[in-house]
């Protein structure tokens, strides 16, 4: 099949390119940046943005099937416009071109924050509905909740077959903009004040791309699939980070009030002094929430595996300290099993 892969050179894009190969398709990547090892892998690269309807337009060119990973993660609620039109605005242009263009399949890769956000400590499903009440003041995961909408409409106005991937944070090695690691190289960075209160969902994103890979040809139209790997409070995902680091994990917990609170005053404090706060008042807010997820349709549906999350906690710590604090790592990998 002949698979055009939007984002081609993000996080996930990179993880899932190689994985098309190997499967057997005919893969092309719509990318702003250098696509690593395209050539070797005999991916042809379209230079252009999602904005660029030219380039798109050629970039869909005989294509049969499109993964669309093209997007922004910004937590500043500043500009929530350029979010919505980025998401959505972009998201249905492009399907409406994919649609002309005689593509029969498109895969849409969102966010499990559009489904598994809560006050509890609870596993979400894809039963679930829109969180928007909880994720109001966050603008990225309103305009992904918009995008899915926007989607699944146009999948049951026309009948082109969507459907949705819901990755939660992505972890593991390659995250060379630290678009999705960054809470991992903030901890090493001891620039985490207090112990979040809530916990988080993750997966690994060699894991993710081979859900996505499955996806191509086994998911259903008009389905939305959660693919996380762990859920784990944030305290026990900062004391393995403790135990294989050497950084100690926060000692303080604030009451969720508190240090939202404190948050704000860091952001007015460092704006005062024309720096970059330790962390934002999102990111607190954040972190008092749970995100815990249940993949068990993606399990069952697109042979979704996810591998031991200590080996992706360990893999992306040793990226994360090599390639962005300039260290090497001696510790030896995390033995198969644990846990």
């Amino acid at each position: 099949m002949r698979v055009l892969v939007t984002g081609g050179s993000g996080f996930l894009g990179r993880a899932l390119l190689p994985v098309l190969v190997r499967a057997g398709h005919e893969v092309r990547a719509l990318a702003r940046g250098d696509v690593e090892d395209a050539a070797a892998l005999g991916v042809e690269v379209v230079r252009g943005a999602l904005e660029d309807r030219g380039s798109v337009r050629t970039a869909l060119a005989g294509v049969e099937a499109v993964v669309h990973l093209a997007g922004r993660v910004d937590f500043d609620p500043t500009d929530p416009a350029a979010l919505y039109r980025l998401h959505v605005e972009g998201t249905r242009t492009l399907l409406e071109d994919a649609l002309a263009a005689g593509a029969s399949r498109f895969l849409l890769a969102s966010s499990s924050g559009t489904i598994g956000v809560s006050e509890e400590p609870r596993e979400a499903t894809e039963a679930d509905d829109y969180p928007i009440a909880l994720v109001a003041s966050w603008p990225y995961y309103l305009s992904k909740i918009y995008q899915e909408k926007v989607a699944l409409r146009f999948h049951r106005d026309t009948g082109f077959p969507v459907v949705v991937l819901n990755p939660s944070l992505l972890l593991g090695p390659g995250d060379a903009r630290l678009t999705s690691t960054d809470v991992v190289f903030k901890f090493l960075e001891r620039r985490v004040p207090s112990m979040p209160g809530g916990g988080l969902s993750f997966v690994d994103v060699r894991d993710a791309a081979a859900a996505f890979a499955a996806a191509v040809g086994r998911g259903r139209p008009g389905e939305r699939y959660l693919l996380g790997g762990a859920n784990m409070s944030f305290a026990e995902f900062f004391a393995r980070l403790a135990r294989l680091s050497g950084v100690p994990a926060p000692r303080v917990r604030l009451p969720s009030g508190a240090g939202v609170a404190a948050a704000r005053l860091l952001e007015r404090f460092h704006a005062w002094r024309e720096s970059e706060p330790p962390v934002s008042t999102a990111e607190v807010e954040m972190g008092e929430r749970y995100w815990y997820v249940n993949a068990a349709r993606a399990r069952a549906e697109l042979g979704f595996a996810p591998r031991d999350p200590q080996e992706t906690i360990f893999e992306t710590w040793r990226y994360v300290e090599e390639r962005f604090r300039g260290r090497r790592t001696t510790s030896a990998a995390p033995a198969a099993g644990r846990r």
